[in-house]
């Protein structure tokens, strides 16, 4: 008993902390009580001094160095040597199925840790990575919980399959809408496919790993929340044309019908004080329908472990209201658990559970594509209109229009609401066969998703003929999905070589069972309690009920050797066989890799150098399989027939080709790399170039004969670029450290071949086509390029094109665009269209800066994309029709009179057939620069306070998106398809937070 109170006594560690190279002292090296927030720092002379027990664990960590662990024993004095750790060069990266040295890898893969992940206030953590990875590609979602699109290096393929993959811990998913940010260790980006090659199925449009949170074993609990709350703000709002301007228009554009509309909202709301000839109503519809939205994220988790046990479990609670003035939000409620548990010395077990009970109120965006046209004389609300009930919104057919226009009957009565409910959990067995050399491991992984779905339509009259019964949509669609891994590795050392070996097999079952039906005029409808199918009349013409489902499998084969000689030479590859049922001719496709590196600083002719303290050159080359794509449906049928020949019966065969005999889309690519780290360890550089093919491309094929578009394996699409990151990170003193990071990537991407009759594949519609071509970007923009404006009739007289277009019956007048005569023809016509641009950026940017200064810390990041265009397609619409209003950057650079534009039609023009073909006008500049993230944090040691047991805390000012500088015609150049319709605007966000450890 008098030993172990003993051992149990405080005493008074102290000692001094240098580096290994120079033995100089280190300032500013934090000294922590494992598994506490107790800790110290060095001072200039690197030494240290804090009270600890006999037995407790001292942890010892500054930049450039590696960390180092050490146990409190009966001596009070503990000097501490730190190996200096190149780049962090000797830390451990997840890949597939394992992980490997950060010096040894051959592939490009991208890191981000994650403090950098919690620094945005998302409720998805892929919003979080956007600017901080090169070739990475994320387009943000303003919608309550939606999810942002991901594309890396590129998009090689048609339609769903060209998400990414998302492996959590192991398990496969197309969206991570479920994890909560704070459970995030570190996120891994394997960019080519000798990195991704070891997933083989899916793995074709990148893959992403996320590793969750764990506890350490021989560890005290840490008890830790975290919490931000704050409010989102629309930016850059389309300014529309004002009452004036839209009047003036109308005036100007000669029609009789829009010039009475005017005349008739005079006579119902008024006339404007200021100026008599315009109404006096002047309503900003876009301010109308938004507000400010708060947010709030909540977390509390708790983690540690014993001698054979380490856990980690957590709860959090998120909060988003949308900008969408109406019911839109998102509301996340999530449980987690990870734990490990070593049975003996060879056996180990553990399990991860993730729970997440999610419900969104969907906005409805028909309210934005309203708002853009509704006309600026037209009020929200109108007490004249007596039919409208139960609230009297003005309805622009009372002074002539076509239709309502008012958005706000859209926003006031719809109840779109999901309920969403997701159970992922995975439990693993691992045993070794050889002690540190043999290992196997079983994985379970399951995935239960259950989405709930209820639409109500309110009933409303708003007079004139525009009133809406109630009616209701429900569905209830259920994903399981399961995944059995098992894998053997072996790792070995002899002498000067060193090997790892991987082989393993994989089984996966997907299915899907979705159940919908719809019904109208519901009984009750005011009552929540009757927004049920059952309440719907039971007329069977109106209540529809339908059911759909499908289930896939899977079966993968794989090995993989990674071979290094002295930390120099380095070799890596992978082969995957993935069988699918997908594709009932050929199910079984084989994806092989290959990569090799030379380090060539460890040579040794490199060393002391005193340039490179890091340099590596790597080439791989990999194939990759994607079965997320159209299956099989058949294959070629013959059918006999009968047709009499006079008073004979003759019997033949007749064949079809409307079936798709559908294979693996697979992506080759060649990835060539440097990685360099200069200058004291203090900037690293890596760069990447890149050339990705896609075969066997499935695309939308058109069959002349039977007038059919089927999805085959029709074409090759190529994406190619270079990447380069730099980051410089320097420690000063034991006050001041500092970041700074930048990086860069460029983008082609190119149809090589099409295997289609016309030589081409229309997308979009006839008014706004996409094309793709060859030797041209996929779902490329096709219209006309204008090269000015009509000033004069004699300009008109002049011009050939535009008098065969009168001869055709085109009424071309001054303010009417000049599209150029391609072909030279002397008119214009379907063949003078070509080319105008791509959704995908030709660059894409990033940049980051940190700042600490004793317990001070500022961050500021910037992201930004140049080279696509953008489709208005919301501005484009006026072809359907031209009673509406437009935006003001129209009104006020329109052409009226000579000399005033040369870019833009007058008034009169834009209601023309001849301007409102697809051209150049339409499609403008996506380019942008945005100030992506700053942060200020104050960090208070608890160390310092009430000696000791104040818990360390972090407090934090946030701004998210706070200022973004663009051209475009729009709330936000972020579209993820380069088509603005009816696009929710991106929020800027604005939080405070707080994090406290125990």
């Amino acid at each position: 008993m008098i030993s172990s109170i003993g051992f149990a006594q405080e005493i008074q560690v102290s000692g001094t902390v240098t580096g290994n190279e120079d033995n100089m002292p280190l300032p500013g090296v934090s000294v922590i009580i494992s598994g506490t927030a107790r800790g110290t720092s060095t001072d200039f002379d690197g030494n240290y001094t804090l009270k600890a027990n006999q037995g407790d664990v001292l942890e010892f960590s500054f930049v450039g160095f590696k960390s180092a662990s050490v146990t409190v024993g009966s001596s009070s004095t503990i000097d501490v040597v730190l190996e200096t750790d190149v780049a962090a060069l000797d830390e451990v990266v997840v890949v597939g199925y394992g992980t490997q040295k950060k010096a040894d890898l051959t592939g490009s893969i991208a890191t981000v840790k994650a403090e950098e992940i919690e620094k945005t206030p998302a409720a998805n953590v892929m919003q979080s990575m956007q600017g901080k990875v090169a070739g990475v590609q994320i387009v943000s979602a303003g919608t309550p919980g939606d999810s942002p699109t991901v594309r890396i290096r590129g998009l090689g393929t048609f339609g769903s399959g060209t998400n990414v993959l998302y492996v959590v811990d192991g398990m496969f998913y197309d969206n991570i809408d479920f994890l909560n940010s704070k459970d995030i260790e570190s996120i891994n980006v394997l960019k080519d496919a000798s990195s991704s090659a070891i997933y083989g199925v899916r793995a074709a449009n990148g893959v992403v790993l996320i590793t969750t949170k764990t506890g350490r074993k021989n560890s005290k609990p840490v008890f830790e929340y975290d919490g931000y709350s704050g409010v989102q703000f629309a930016q850059n709002v389309v300014q529309m044309a004002n009452a004036e301007q839209f009047v003036t228009m109308a005036y100007e554009s000669g029609s009789e019908a829009d010039i009475q509309f005017v005349l008739n909202a005079m006579q119902r709301f008024g006339r404007s004080r200021v100026n008599p000839n315009v109404p006096n109503v002047n309503t900003d519809w876009y301010d109308e329908i938004m507000r400010e939205g708060l947010i709030s994220n909540h977390s509390i988790s708790a983690s540690g472990g014993g001698e054979n046990v380490a856990y980690s479990v957590g709860a959090n609670y998120l909060s988003q209201e949308g900008i969408l003035d109406m019911k839109n939000e998102y509301e996340r409620f999530n449980i987690r658990t990870k734990v490990d548990v070593d049975l003996s010395d060879r056996f180990k077990i553990g399990s991860n559970l993730v729970f997440s009970n999610a419900t969104k109120y969907l906005p409805e965006n028909s309210a934005w594509f309203k708002a853009y046209f509704a006309v600026p004389i037209l009020p929200v609300y109108d007490f004249q209109n007596t039919d409208a009930t139960p609230t009297p919104f003005a309805n622009a057919r009372a002074i002539g229009y076509r239709s309502s226009q008012n958005p706000f009957p859209d926003l006031r009565y719809n109840n779109n609401r999901q309920k969403i409910r997701k159970v992922q959990t995975n439990f693993y067995v691992q045993t070794e066969i050889i002690p540190e050399k043999l290992t196997f491991k079983t994985v379970y992984n399951a995935n239960l998703a259950a989405i709930e779905q209820r639409n109500v339509n309110l009933p409303f009259n708003i007079g004139y003929g525009d009133q809406r019964i109630s009616s209701i949509s429900r569905s209830d669609n259920t994903y399981f999905n399961q995944i059995w891994d098992n894998t053997l590795t072996y790792e070995d050392n002899f002498g000067d070589h060193n090997i790892t070996l991987l082989g393993g097999a994989s089984f996966r079952d997907e299915a899907y069972n979705g159940l919908s039906g719809s019904g109208g005029d519901i009984r009750g409808i005011q009552l929540e309690s009757s927004w049920y199918l059952d309440f719907s009349d039971p007329d069977p013409e109106t209540r529809t009920v339908s059911e759909n489902g499908r289930r896939y499998y899977g079966m993968s084969y794989f090995a993989r050797a990674a071979y290094n000689y002295k930390g120099k030479y380095l070799l890596y590859g992978t082969i995957r066989a993935d069988g699918s049922s997908k594709f009932t001719q050929d199910p079984w496709g084989y994806f092989p890799s290959v990569g090799a590196g030379w380090v060539i600083s460890e040579e040794g002719f490199m060393q002391n150098n005193g340039i490179f303290d890091f340099l590596k050159l790597r080439a791989a080359w990999g194939k990759l399989g994607n079965d997320n794509v159209a299956p099989s449906s058949g294959a070629n049928t013959t059918s006999e027939v009968i047709i009499a020949a006079g008073n004979d019966p003759l019997s033949g065969v007749t064949a079809t080709s409307t079936f798709t005999n559908n294979t693996w889309e697979v992506v080759e690519e060649k990835n060539f790399g440097l990685n360099m780290i200069t200058l004291n360890n203090r900037l690293s550089i890596d760069a990447d170039y890149y050339i990705r093919d896609t075969h066997d491309a499935i695309m939308p094929v058109y069959i002349p004969i039977a007038n059919v578009t089927l999805q085959r394996n029709s074409g090759q699409i190529r994406n190619s670029g270079l990447e380069l990151v730099l980051n410089w990170n320097e420690s000063v003193n034991e006050d001041f450290s500092y970041s700074i990071g930048a990086n860069f990537t460029t983008l082609k991407n190119e149809t090589i071949s099409i295997e289609d009759s016309r030589g081409y594949i229309d997308s979009g519609s006839a008014e706004f086509r996409q094309r793709t071509m060859e030797g041209e970007p996929i779902l490329a923009f096709f219209g006309y390029e204008r090269i000015g404006v009509y000033q004069n009739q004699a300009q008109i007289d002049a011009d050939p094109t535009a008098q065969a277009a009168i001869d055709a019956g085109q009424n071309i007048q001054p303010g009417d665009l000049i599209y150029r005569d391609q072909n030279g023809d002397g008119q214009i016509t379907d063949e003078d269209r070509v080319v105008l641009g791509s959704f995908l950026p030709k660059f894409t940017y990033g940049g980051n800066i940190g700042v600490n200064y004793k317990n001070w810390g500022f961050s500021a990041s910037f992201y930004g994309q140049s080279g696509n265009k953008i489709l208005n397609r919301k501005r484009g619409e006026i072809i359907f029709t031209n009673d509406t209003n437009m935006d003001a950057d129209l009104a006020k650079n329109r052409w009226h009179g000579e000399g005033t534009s040369n870019e833009y039609p007058s008034s009169a023009g834009l209601r023309k057939s001849w301007n409102q073909r697809l051209s150049d006008f339409w499609i403008e500049d996506g380019d942008f620069f945005r100030i992506q993230n700053i942060q200020l944090s104050y960090t208070i040691k608890g160390s310092k306070l009430l000696n000791g047991k104040f818990p360390e805390t972090r407090l934090t000012l946030t701004a998210d998106r706070p200022f973004t500088f663009f051209k475009y015609n729009g709330f936000d150049p972020e579209v993820p398809n380069g088509v603005d319709r009816q696009t929710y605007p991106i929020p800027a966000v604005y939080t405070v937070g707080i994090n406290v450890k125990i």
